[in-house]
């Protein structure tokens, strides 16, 4: 009995253990990390490096923006089936075939001839890099107990939250010092030795497998048809004046029968490309809706910033991006010790701290001036950089702790998706309101610029009298001053948007904590407690 016993166990033995060797779980880290910091770093390296690419294309500032543009379609359309592709072709290869196509699609853009093979490329880049993401979180996630993915999801963070803040410096370092095809090329020793490292240090665990050899064709369309035009409508919406435009109307339109034809498909179909059933859990969909909003309100703040230190302030694009940094500092600072201290707190307690202090800090943003100096402008975003640290760790970790590990990598592709879909969202809306608010500000303000109004007129007396001392005739002398008068106006109206569109995004950072209380205790947290 014992040797039948003993054989059985035999043959049982190589199902058990895993055929690859145990390696570091920080070994993987850095193996994954190289390429998802690669990827995040493209969608805002290349912001600053618009009005050249456009100058050295013959092309306009709008239609060099297709650069940007193209990269996030590709991008969001692939980041949902991310899961699917690492089973269907496995997850290490998915991973080496992704950085290598990140790598070589670089190479292209940096040598593209035009702008149309320079959109194409990009498009290539970004259905290649799309994969980066969800794949790298489900590497680490795995790779660390339970009781350490704190610390893992801290590491993953920094350069999901630091690469987006890097990147406009970078970038404006790149194109002053050398040329903008450098922003392309600084891929290439990165994607190598992530590559490397991913062939010697990545294994597909055993549960990776082709559950089905069917391809859900249809699900697949919908997707790309419903998330590629929404990406569409969200970036170039404010450009074209929203519903105004029939361009826009009708990507609407296309953007929500693609979506709805494609969770329909999914509930219905054996062989779903996304599935759509892991929101049953509570814990997860509460998550996933915290990350959308997250992404909503850091990616919106984070496009208002520069704009507001460009045009208001004076800075010029590099300096804007170096002002830029103290939040990706704080971030740096804090998400190592929140790692750190996850396994002592309940992760929705640090979440709520992080959600109110976030809020915090873009009050404080709503409160500039015209006259802000720099040290006003760097201690909201360090602060802000903290709060972040104690929102992305905590929020990531709880969001996938019920999650059986087969399901992880579709899990994150949803969560990942969802980020950028939010940040996509938060842009334009934030957009959107400071434009409107401008307009509103400027209607209000210069409805007293007369000369009938005793706070405005001895403005306009006295510029009226320094043109007339200029040499100007009296009628041309009061034309400009009231030009001078109205871009005073003008200047500050749009301080007053920025200031309503920053308190607008600190009162959605406080709307959105109900939703902790929909969140579960993680049953790794608890384990961790009671080790302690």
């Amino acid at each position: 009995m014992r040797s039948t016993q003993s054989a059985v166990e035999s043959r049982a033995a190589p199902e058990q253990v895993p055929a690859h060797p145990h390696v570091n779980p920080w070994i993987i880290a850095i193996s994954v990390m190289l390429a998802t910091f690669m990827e995040v770093l493209d969608t805002t390296v290349v912001n600053v490096s618009l009005p050249h690419i456009a100058g050295s294309m013959s092309a306009s500032v709008d239609e060099a923006t297709w650069a940007l543009t193209s990269y996030l379609v590709a991008n969001a359309v692939v980041l949902p089936i991310t899961g699917w592709l690492a089973n269907y072709f496995g997850r290490k290869r998915l991973l080496i075939a992704a950085v290598t196509g990140f790598t070589a699609a670089s190479f292209l853009c940096g040598l593209a001839p035009n702008l149309f093979m320079l959109i194409f490329f990009r498009v290539v880049q970004g259905a290649t890099g799309g994969a980066l993401q969800p794949l790298s979180q489900a590497v680490m996630l795995e790779a660390f107990p339970p009781q350490d993915r704190g610390k893992a999801m801290a590491f993953w963070g920094l350069g999901v939250v630091v690469a987006p803040m890097l990147g406009p410096v970078l970038g404006g370092w790149l194109t002053d010092s050398y040329s903008w095809r450098w922003v392309f090329y600084i891929n290439i020793p990165v994607g190598v030795a992530s590559v490397l490292m991913t062939k010697l240090f990545i294994f597909d665990p055993p549960y990776i497998r082709r559950t089905s050899s069917r391809i859900d064709y249809w699900g697949m369309g919908f997707l790309a048809l419903g998330i590629g035009a929404l990406q569409i409508v969200l970036d170039k919406g404010q450009e074209e004046d929203w519903f105004g435009s029939s361009f826009i109307t009708t990507l609407a339109v296309i953007s929500a029968i693609g979506v709805i034809a494609f969770v329909v498909r999914e509930l219905v179909t054996d062989s779903p490309v996304v599935h759509l059933r892991v929101f049953r859990d509570r814990t997860y969909s509460a998550g996933v809706s915290l990350m959308t909003m997250l992404g909503f309100v850091l990616y919106g703040s984070m496009v208002l910033i520069p704009i507001f230190l460009q045009t208001l302030l004076g800075y010029p694009a590099l300096e804007a991006g170096i002002a830029m940094f103290p939040r990706g500092l704080g971030s740096f600072v804090a998400m190592p010790i929140v790692g750190a201290i996850m396994a002592r707190f309940d992760p929705r307690k640090l979440l709520a701290l992080g959600l109110v202090g976030a809020s915090f800090t873009l009050w404080q943003l709503s409160q500039l001036s015209l006259d802000a100096g720099y040290w006003e402008i760097f201690w909201p975003q360090f602060i802000q950089g903290l709060s972040l640290a104690l929102l992305f760790v905590p929020l990531t970790t709880a969001t996938m702790d019920p999650i059986a590990k087969e399901e992880m990598g579709n899990a994150t592709s949803i969560f990942n998706l969802m980020r950028n879909t939010g940040g996509s969202v938060g842009i334009a809306n934030a957009t959107t309101y400071l434009f409107r608010r401008e307009q509103l500000h400027i209607n209000l303000l210069g409805a007293n610029v007369t000369a009938y109004n005793p706070a405005a007129r001895p403005v306009l007396n006295g510029l009226h009298g320094a043109f007339i001392a200029q040499g100007q005739d009296p009628a041309t002398a009061t034309q400009q001053a009231y030009g001078a008068v109205f871009g005073m106006v003008q200047r500050q109206a749009t301080m007053l948007s920025f200031n309503d569109t920053f308190r607008l995004l600190a009162v959605t950072f406080l709307l959105i904590i109900p939703l902790l209380f929909l969140m579960r205790r993680p049953r790794s947290h608890a384990g961790s407690v009671a080790a302690h």
